[in-house]
Parts: C-alpha cells; sequence; structure tokens
C-alpha cells in the first residue's frame, strides 16, 4: 500500500525526480567543455564544485537547454513565416533563482560558460537583478536598507523595461550595475546587452509574481519574460552555514579594505563574527528566504538540490 501511495504521488508531480547519478547518465557522449583551471575562476566564496559534478549535473543540463533553444529558435522562425513577418533574433532567457549563499552566481556563470560553447547559441550574456536594486540613498529614504533584497527593495519596473527590450531584440540595452564592495549601484555604469542568442538572468526573487504598488493595473512579471527557470534549493541549516562561512571568508578579504562598505566588520573576533553573521541571516535573509523565496520554488522548470556539502544531490526537471 505504502508503494502504490508513494507512486500515486511521483505520477502526480509535476516534476520528473532524478538522483544525480541517474542525471549524469542523460548526458550521453557529450564532451566536457571546461577545463579545471576555468572552473576555478568561475567559483564563488566557499564553493566546492569538481569536475566531476560539473560532468554530472552542468554536462547534461547545457545539452538539454542546447535542445531547448535549437527548439525555440525554430518555433520563432516558423511562427514568423506563419504571420508573414522577417524571423527577428529573439534571445532565449534562462532564470536563476534561490537563496543568499546557496551558489547561484557560480551555477549561472559555469552555464553561461559551458552554453557559449554550443555551435548554435555562442553568444551568451549574463545579468544579475542586484543592478535593479534602489540605490542606498532611495532604501534609506523609504526605510528599507534592512529590507535589502526584498522584493519591494527593487525596481522591478525598470526590471521589468530591460527584459521587455531584450525579448523584443532591441540593440544594446542597458541594465545597471552593483558593486557588492560598496553595497550600492555604481553611479553612471552599466552593463550592456546586444541581442545575445541566451541570457541568464540571476536573482533572489526572479520568479516571484509580485506586482509593484505603484502600478495599478495588470502588468507582466519577471518571469513571463523567461524561456526557462531554474531554482537552487537545500534545507536551512546547510544554507545558514554557508552564509556564515562566506562571511568569514570575506572578513579576512574584501571587507579588509578600509574602503569597503563593510570594513567595520573586519576588525571582529571570530566568535563575534559567527554571531554577527548568524544575527544577520537570521533577522533578514531567513525571513527572506521563507517569506518570498521558497514559495517560489514549484514555479521553476528545474529544481536543483544541494546536500549540506554543497553538491548537488537532486535533480526535478518539470514534466512537459
Amino acid at each position: 500500500m505504502i508503494m502504490e501511495d508513494v507512486k500515486s504521488a511521483n505520477e502526480l508531480s509535476p516534476y520528473r525526480h532524478f538522483t544525480s547519478q541517474e542525471w549524469g547518465k542523460l548526458r550521453a557522449d557529450t564532451p566536457l567543455p571546461l577545463s579545471a583551471e576555468e572552473l576555478e575562476e568561475l567559483k564563488g566564496y566557499g564553493e566546492r564544485v569538481s569536475l566531476d559534478e560539473v560532468s554530472e549535473i552542468y554536462l547534461p543540463l547545457s545539452r538539454l537547454l542546447n535542445l531547448y533553444v535549437a527548439a525555440t529558435q525554430e518555433l520563432y522562425r516558423v511562427t514568423n513565416g506563419f504571420i508573414g513577418q522577417k524571423f527577428a533574433k529573439v534571445p532565449y532567457i534562462i532564470g536563476v533563482a534561490g537563496s543568499v549563499a546557496v551558489g547561484k552566481s557560480t551555477t549561472a556563470r559555469i552555464l553561461r560558460t559551458m552554453l557559449a560553447r554550443w555551435p548554435n547559441h555562442p553568444k551568451v550574456d549574463l545579468i544579475t537583478t542586484d543592478g535593479f536594486l534602489y540605490p542606498n540613498k532611495v532604501l534609506e529614504e523609504r526605510g528599507l536598507m534592512q529590507k535589502k533584497g526584498f522584493p519591494e527593495s527593487f525596481d522591478i519596473m525598470r526590471l521589468i523595461r530591460f527584459l521587455a527590450d531584450v525579448k523584443a531584440g532591441k540593440h544594446k540595452v542597458a541594465a545597471p550595475v552593483y558593486s557588492h564592495f560598496s553595497y550600492d549601484i555604481i553611479s553612471g555604469e552599466e552593463t550592456i546587452v546586444d541581442q545575445p542568442d541566451i541570457l541568464i538572468v540571476e536573482g533572489l526573487n526572479v520568479l516571484q509574481p509580485w506586482r509593484s504598488a505603484e502600478v495599478e493595473e495588470h502588468q507582466p512579471f519577471v518571469s513571463d519574460f523567461f524561456d526557462f527557470s531554474i531554482y537552487l534549493d537545500a534545507d536551512e541549516s546547510a544554507i545558514r552555514g554557508w552564509y556564515i562561512d562566506r562571511f568569514l571568508s570575506l572578513r579576512r578579504t574584501s571587507f579588509a579594505d578600509p574602503k569597503a562598505y563593510f570594513h567595520r566588520y573586519s576588525k571582529l573576533t571570530d566568535e563575534e563574527a559567527v554571531a554577527t553573521a548568524d544575527s544577520i541571516w537570521t533577522s533578514i535573509n531567513l525571513l527572506n528566504l521563507n517569506k518570498n523565496i521558497v514559495p517560489t520554488r514549484q514555479r521553476a522548470d528545474l529544481i536543483l538540490r544541494k546536500g549540506p556539502d554543497h553538491r548537488i544531490r537532486d535533480v526535478a526537471l518539470r514534466k512537459l
């Protein structure tokens, strides 16, 4: 009876579930287009991604996305032929979501590098939604500095306009740039996205169906512009540990620079640093995770779940 219930639950789930070993077999004979040296450059703080994991997890994923991109490009071509319009280059947009410290940036960078090495979509761009945070001055005026990273701290309408322009195939679409060193938007600096084959958008809340309080009429969600979305998942306790480890690492590196926004934390003892990191995690990041991020997990096309060692253990792919 228990086995029947499990089978029934799997049949009703919108996802097909794979262990990392099962998923790894789907890479077929696809060669690994990444060296150990390149992987080191792509890793974020505290990430322990190995070439074996890249081969097992990211290689099958890049193969699947390559097939999806090719199919979507053909669909655009056929649709334009049907309506009698010239085929316009429409970027394939991939969203990457998940908690602070779960490894979104590393995943996005690895995917960008691997996807760019497939012959039919060599131009792959990457932006983070950090650039669409309101400047600190605005956050301070609105009393939102302690909610930085929450949906209300982002200029969602600007992000939506950016994605709409990219999806429309416009040339040289500008995105603002954020500095983790200064903890603020860099005034006057922009990232230009110019008709890529693929655009990867990485951010905390990119899957959230959130509407601006400034707009009464219906508006699109950020995820409406995605062709495929990925959610990085892990237990809260594991993410907390990774966050604290990263904080301690930054305390010894970038925080040590007197010009760094968080330079004051470089003077803390190990015990004080752990307590401070844990307090920030609990009062801000954990609250954001439970309220705004985890509820979007089931909206993703693919869920990559990590174990305590930071290695991806399970893969859930949404059924078509």
